[in-house]
């Protein structure tokens, strides 16, 4: 059977299958008679039979990417874990978004060099002639830099404020462990908005997160190269180290996601601009949701350890030792799930001859 015949005939079958996963989406799977489970099967077997078909053939990427995506959607239907619970947030933490990830890496690579090229560039250049400083930081703001970090920091008086914006937030008369535990509120909302501005502009076909990725890599890195070239180095790395590895690296996942939204109205493929934005946009929306809890770690360390009196020699050891532990993370967890077929693709090997392409079984 030939390319064209093939996709004549079994696409009725996968729009008929895409309409049922849309259904099932709006109502509740478990409601489902036994009659529509079993005919879901069906058509999930027959979806994936269809894929492996056409990939080894080699009948187009387009059409690979598409029926993956119907694949991987049933699946995540069928043998999905039902409603969520601690053990379903662990597991989707512990494994579903290391997973996700690394499927989607291309976009987070890509969102790297967006984010941390500037800020390395513009670290260097404002560190070697620190006057250029101005042009991308308020001087208001480069005076707050001196204080937070200069001799008379308040990061060596742990019971004072930060900084006076941070002093409008916290209470005068709450205690020090208030005052921290405040400050992680800070932390969090600050953090966890420029994550979401990072991923929710990126409807706006990317452009909005590029942007947002540029801004802020100079502008992270004209302040560091700032604090450094006055001289308060040490204190301002023993400050960011440990809660950057988490912070920094979520600001990249969550620009890696909004790049998907854009690329998912770009290049929809075989559907609808307004389809595609909802299968991509699930899965952006999940790593977004990741690169948040991660914000929440960042905004934690933030708050209780990064100010601590610690010495600078242990900040910067357990700060190296957190780039590791995220490294890791995102590189390895849930990588044995990774490697293991998925349980659709395990029954189309050993039974190849189970489904025809027909739309039934074969007798």
């Amino acid at each position: 059977m030939n390319k064209h015949k093939f996709i004549q005939q079994r696409q009725p079958h996968w729009k008929q299958f895409e309409d049922f996963l849309m259904d099932v989406r709006r109502n509740s799977f478990a409601r489902l008679p036994a009659e529509e489970i079993s005919k879901y099967s069906q058509l999930l077997r027959e979806v994936s039979n269809d894929l492996a078909t056409i990939r080894s053939r080699g009948w187009g990427h387009d059409l690979i990417s598409y029926l993956n995506d119907l694949v991987a959607r049933g699946h995540n239907l069928f043998y999905g874990a039902p409603p969520a619970n601690l053990a379903g947030v662990y597991h989707y933490l512990a494994v579903g978004f290391p997973q996700l990830f690394r499927a989607n890496i291309g976009y987070f690579l890509t969102a790297c060099l967006l984010f941390f090229l500037p800020l390395g560039i513009s670290w260097y250049v404002v560190q070697n002639n620190p006057s250029l400083a101005t042009r991308v930081i308020p001087e208001e703001l480069m005076a707050n830099f001196d204080l937070m970090y200069g001799e008379e920091s308040p990061l060596n008086k742990e019971e004072e404020k930060i900084t006076d914006e941070e002093d409008a937030f916290l209470s005068k008369e709450s205690t020090f462990g208030d005052q921290r535990a405040s400050m992680a509120g800070f932390y969090i909302n600050h953090n966890v908005g420029i994550a979401l501005q990072c991923f929710a502009l990126g409807i706006l076909l990317g452009i909005g997160t590029i942007y947002t990725l540029l801004f802020n890599g100079i502008f992270l890195g004209a302040v560091s190269g700032y604090i450094v070239s006055q001289g308060n180095g040490e204190r301002f790395l023993s400050f960011v180290i440990s809660h950057g590895s988490f912070e920094l690296t979520a600001i990249a996942v969550a620009g890696g996601a909004g790049l998907m939204l854009g690329n998912a109205l770009i290049h929809p493929g075989q559907r609808t601009r307004f389809q595609s934005l909802q299968v991509r946009g699930l899965e952006a929306v999940q790593i977004a949701g990741g690169a948040a809890v991660m914000l929440v770690v960042a905004a934690l360390i933030e708050a209780f350890w990064s100010p601590s009196s610690i010495p600078n020699l242990v900040k910067y050891v357990v700060g190296s030792g957190l780039w590791i532990l995220v490294f890791i993370y995102l590189g390895f967890a849930g990588l044995q799930a990774d490697t293991q077929p998925l349980p659709v693709r395990k029954k189309e090997r050993s039974k190849p001859t189970e489904v025809g392409f027909n739309g039934g079984r074969k007798s």
